[in-house]
């Protein structure tokens, strides 16, 4: 069954009503067409009202939003010669982190992205998109691959965070994500990062170390979760709205300061609602970038990257 969030139910009532008249219209061979054109121009008023004003949690229940397109739903449509490698070479494949080889309009690349699940069981297999540090190290793994054989590097970030449990931690957790985001650092073939739901912590920034960072219209990117910030500062989840607009997480914000380069639109509605639309908007983005950063040479790539981040957190006339 299809989520409907609050602020987004007026709009699909509309779209249910439009839908009973045209099936009243079909069976009873019934001219019914005013009527619908008049829904329709309500309906898409209402959306776009309703859309282009959306608050910081608004767009945190987006993010993540069970309809949403994941990684492999991109990889569908903007990739072809999907393979899937498997494994960290040390006994573990963590499914929370899919990585493998493709094609990018005729370029072999590689693709690595969190990948959560649709229903129950899925989402237990992908572990709701939390890593454990085996996923981080498949991931390293193959990037040092793609390093090997000059081979660009996209990634597709939504995790809630890198998953918290006693046996991630066991395992070093927090090495494998340091460790990747020191190697990332030394690249040298482009890396483009997409946000294309949730960005969280750690979990988003070991494979988030690129020369393009992008975020979809309605994702988040953020060190922590609103709820998590919420239950830190005032003891209580339920503050979640107040910290999501305290925490600065929306596309709008990250661009504003400098943490990503480009905001990828969604139409109205979602891109849960839109997926066609907002695969092929991404895969235009995608190789506007690529084609810049494939005219650099690979040790010019590695600088370009120390640069981007070396700036952030720089403050306006502040001595360097």
């Amino acid at each position: 069954m299809d989520v409907v969030l609050d602020f987004e139910r007026p709009v699909v009532q509309l779209r249910t009503r439009i839908a009973q008249l045209r099936d009243i219209e079909k069976a009873n061979g019934v001219d019914l067409s005013a009527s619908i054109e008049q829904l329709e121009h309500q309906s898409r008023k209402l959306e776009q009202r309703i859309f282009s004003r959306l608050s910081p949690w608004q767009r945190t229940l987006l993010s993540r939003h069970a309809s949403r397109p994941y990684t492999l739903d991109y990889i569908d449509a903007l990739f072809t010669e999907w393979v899937e490698l498997h494994g960290d070479r040390a006994g573990y494949d963590d499914q929370a982190l899919v990585c493998g080889m493709a094609r990018f309009n005729d370029r072999p690349v590689v693709v690595i992205g969190h990948q959560k699940g649709r229903n129950t069981k899925e989402n237990i297999r992908r572990n709701f998109g939390m890593a454990r540090p085996d996923g981080y190290r498949k991931a390293l793994r193959i990037m040092e691959m793609a390093e090997r054989f000059g081979l660009p590097i996209f990634t597709f970030i939504d995790t809630p965070g890198a998953y918290p449990g006693i046996d991630a931690e066991e395992r070093g957790q927090a090495e494998a994500i340091a460790k990747n985001i020191l190697e990332m650092a030394r690249l040298t073939v482009p890396v483009i990062a997409t946000v294309i739901g949730e960005g969280g912590s750690g979990g988003a920034l070991a494979i988030g170390v690129a020369n393009r960072v992008l975020m979809l219209e309605n994702s988040v990117y953020s060190v922590i979760s609103p709820e998590g910030c919420a239950a830190i500062l005032w003891r209580d989840r339920a503050e979640g709205p107040r910290a999501a607009e305290a925490l600065r997480i929306t596309a709008a914000d990250c661009f504003d300061l400098g943490v990503v380069d480009e905001v990828i639109p969604e139409p109205y509605g979602g891109a849960h609602r839109h997926v066609d639309e907002i695969a092929t908007s991404v895969g235009q983005i995608l190789e506007k970038h690529l084609a810049e950063l494939e005219a650099l040479e690979p040790e010019a790539l590695r600088q370009d990257r120390y640069a981007r981040f070396r700036v952030m957190g720089k403050l306006v006339g502040a001595e360097a």
